[in-house]
């Protein structure tokens, strides 16, 4: 039998500019690659004269984006897309969008022909749609792979909702990473016998549990006292600031001192600086402080995750978030919002607690509750899901099936979590 040649269309992957970007992407292409041939189209998007602008922003930053690169030993090229930014704001323009991402693929095209059995886009707009039209032009089928914000924000734009449904509808299959999430694929053009849910995995070498003492003097952080994680974007809709106000009104109750860690970046960065340095100057470690340590590599939200009493993940929306699978994984009771598909994974009272969004007084009590509760840690590890190994291993199987045409309609259901 020959051996699968996959071609994967994306903005989710990492760069070495970005290297810490998109790691489920990173993990679960790179266990595909060690079962089939993989070449990663990593589009990078492109603004005119962004390099004039240096490393002060991120589209600065992308212009040192080489256009190939080896990225755990798979074979990537960076196409440049144009595009139209911060079109969240006036969705009407999105669907301009589509046509510049594909403007930077068809060029590829003559290299691509007759290289590849099957197109794998992840995320629906633009990169899936995109996908489509260039399996069509190489003759090919694709599948289409769907995350979260694609589904439950982008989709929602009326001026994309038709490409949308058409790239769906001519899917060999439809990936969701929860249940959810698959509904919603069907609801957004999808035919239902080709909506599968395909779970995320973890690497469970890297996220297992851990003494909390000495994660937390491997990270320099206080042994004193209780800790609460966050990983994530610092953004308003990752529930940034309700974590926030539920921990200062935790904080202020008195009791051991509650410290909490906010791993990660964005548009709320300088807001968070400005409460660590409060928290310090407000009783400091008498009461609690606030670690702010940006992006990190994934050994380092390990032993974050390691040093947690609790991880919490308030977001607004979701899919199935990954770092909430390598909190489990870890041992580590989860507080998260009852939004997309984190209730598929948490079960409520046994393995975390789960709390309406946008709700800061709710969000402290359940905080509260976890901390005060006696968790079993080996049971939460073995709620986790299985390995990335395993889900790239699905993954094949459906991008394979799709290859030889083998597209009956199925109810595959894959489990969220290890029999």
């Amino acid at each position: 039998m020959s051996t699968l040649r996959v071609l994967v269309v994306t903005r989710l992957f990492p760069t070495s500019v970005e290297p810490f970007e998109s790691p489920f992407a990173r993990q679960q292409l790179a266990a595909l690659g060690r079962r089939c041939d993989v070449l990663v189209l990593g589009v990078v998007p492109h603004l005119p004269g962004a390099w004039l602008l240096g490393d002060r922003t991120r589209p600065g930053r992308l212009t040192r984006v080489p256009a190939r690169e080896t990225v755990e030993d798979l074979a990537v090229i960076h196409p440049r897309a144009l595009y139209l930014p911060n079109v969240g704001r006036f969705p009407w323009l999105a669907r301009v969008n589509g046509p510049l991402y594909l403007s930077g693929l068809l060029p590829y095209v003559p290299t691509l022909w007759g290289r590849f059995d099957v197109v794998l886009g992840t995320f629906l707009y633009p990169d899936g749609c995109a996908a489509a039209t260039l399996a069509r032009a190489l003759g090919i089928p694709h599948v289409i792979k769907a995350h979260g914000t694609d589904v439950d924000v982008v989709a929602r734009w009326p001026s994309v909702q038709r490409p949308i449904a058409a790239a769906l509808r001519e899917a060999a299959w439809a990936l969701g990473v929860s249940r959810p999430m698959v509904s919603a694929l069907v609801d957004l053009g999808a035919r239902s016998g080709r909506a599968v849910l395909l779970a995320n995995g973890v690497d469970r070498a890297l996220f297992h549990p851990r003494d909390k003492i000495a994660s937390r003097r491997a990270l320099g952080l206080p042994t004193d006292g209780r800790l609460l994680v966050f990983v994530g974007s610092l953004a308003a809709q990752k529930g940034v600031l309700e974590l926030l106000d539920a921990w200062r009104q935790l904080r202020a109750e008195g009791g051991p001192p509650l410290h909490l860690a906010m791993v990660g970046t964005g548009p709320l960065h300088g807001e968070i600086a400005r409460a660590v340095a409060a928290a310090e100057s407000d009783h400091g470690a008498r009461c609690g402080l606030l670690f702010a340590p940006g992006a990190i590599p994934l050994d380092r939200v390990a032993l974050h995750l390691g040093a947690a009493d609790v991880f919490t993940l308030p977001s607004h929306r979701e899919g199935t978030p990954n770092v909430v699978l390598e909190a489990l994984a870890s041992g580590r009771p989860v507080v998260a919002s009852r939004v997309g598909g984190i209730p598929d994974v948490i079960a409520d009272g046994s393995t975390g607690l789960l709390v309406p969004s946008r709700d800061a007084p709710e969000l402290a009590r359940a905080l509260r509750e976890a901390l005060d509760h006696a968790w079993d840690e080996a049971a939460i590890a073995a709620a986790a899901p299985p390995s990335w190994e395993e889900s790239a291993s699905r993954l094949h199987h459906l991008l394979a099936l799709a290859a030889a045409g083998s597209l009956r309609d199925v109810e595959l259901d894959v489990s969220l979590r290890p029999p």
